[in-house]
């Protein structure tokens, strides 16, 4: 019994995964024009450099202010139109050409930029600078360890002083991270009060034998405060503590890697442009050596990923796979048809159903990618 498929909604496509490529070079330069953020047309540009200038002009072309890269939103709409895959057509020819002489002129100008970082690198090697651990450190020994040095020498005077160290801490603008040697200087007064409280050590009732026992019982309360305090001080920093969130890789970086096949002669197949996977919410995919062909359908909000060679965010519930004995019969059913069409034809076929993997490569066409 044909298991029912949920619907997939149509959701409308965003970024470089929304652009208009199946329209033509000119739909895409427009969209760039309009549509695609600053960070994407910054990034497209970096990436097209990456791939088609050498090692050496690379580190001068990236060199220059960001600004460069996306003030000239033709230039990235062609960057991006060779990052995909896509022909060049006479006109869309030209503006490569175009995109060309604009990277001379970037390594050009990049190459005084990148030297004039490397001589200011070279003088602040010469300057000492202290790392963000050295720089806590400075700060705990001139501000809390000073509060302390100045309670235990009130102790010493006979006074009945007391340190709050919460209010302390948020006083000098202390977090978390520099509760360790603090709380190690009072855990050792502690030791040492409590020693020669309950007699357990010879040489700490020895020291202490001018405290009468209430004020050694006090100045224990009194380690015990803080050391409470620098509990609270740092659980509070553990709540308020954000939570990193990993940023997704934008289209064009998804794709860099991907191995896919464009063009197998034998089925007459040429594969979309793996760009279209991204953010898509159903694809069919063909494995020319195996004769397998494979439905993905996600639910996730994102839409599909691409890692390496594997698609991500697909479910294992509704994703489907079979072999194909006679696959140029049936290849139309999966072009131009609806879901609904699709899954009826697939219903009909003999094979066994079993769940992909994900994984593409050089044997794989991509066939079609829906939104529904």
């Amino acid at each position: 019994m044909a298991v029912r498929k949920r619907k997939v909604k149509a959701r409308a496509r965003t970024g470089l995964t929304g652009a208009p490529i199946d329209k033509g070079f000119d739909a895409v330069k427009s969209y760039f024009h309009i549509d695609v953020e600053r960070k994407d047309l910054v990034s497209t540009f970096k990436t097209y450099i990456k791939s088609n200038v050498d090692k050496k002009n690379q580190k001068f072309a990236l060199a220059n202010p960001d600004y460069k890269f996306y003030m000239f939103t033709h230039y990235c709409a062609t960057a991006f139109w060779i990052n995909t895959g896509l022909k060049l057509d006479e006109k869309s020819s030209k503006y490569a050409d175009g995109l060309t002489n604009y990277i001379i002129d970037l390594v050009k100008i990049g190459k005084e930029i990148y030297f004039e970082k490397q001589a200011k690198a070279k003088d602040s090697a010469n300057v000492v600078t202290l790392s963000p651990q050295q720089r806590l450190q400075k700060k705990i020994s001139n501000t809390i360890m000073q509060d302390l040095l100045s309670l235990e020498d009130a102790w010493m005077d006979g006074d009945k002083a007391e340190l709050d160290i919460y209010q302390e801490f948020k006083r000098h603008g202390l977090s978390g991270s520099a509760v360790k040697p603090v709380r190690e200087v009072i855990e050792g007064w502690l030791l040492d009060y409590e020693d020669a409280y309950h007699k357990r050590c010879n040489d700490a009732v020895e020291g202490y034998a001018h405290l009468k026992r209430p004020e050694l019982n006090r100045r224990i309360k009194a380690c015990q405060s803080m050391l409470n305090d620098c509990d609270r001080i740092r659980s509070a920093a553990k709540a308020t503590r954000a939570t990193r969130v990993k940023q997704p890789k934008s289209a064009d970086k998804q794709i860099a890697r991907v191995q896919y096949k464009k063009e197998d002669t034998e089925y007459k197949l040429v594969s979309i442009p793996p760009i279209k996977v991204v953010g898509g919410t159903r694809l069919f995919t063909f494995n020319t050596k195996t004769r397998v062909i494979s439905e993905y359908i996600t639910q996730d909000t994102k839409g599909f990923e691409i890692s390496g060679t594997t698609i991500k965010n697909f479910d294992k519930v509704n994703s489907r796979c079979r072999n194909l004995r006679k696959p140029a019969e049936f290849f139309p059913e999966i072009f131009d048809r609806s879901p609904k069409q699709i899954d009826k034809a697939w219903n009909d076929l003999k094979t066994k159903e079993r769940v992909p993997n994900g994984r593409i490569n050089s044997d794989t066409i991509l066939l079609r990618v829906m939104d529904r």
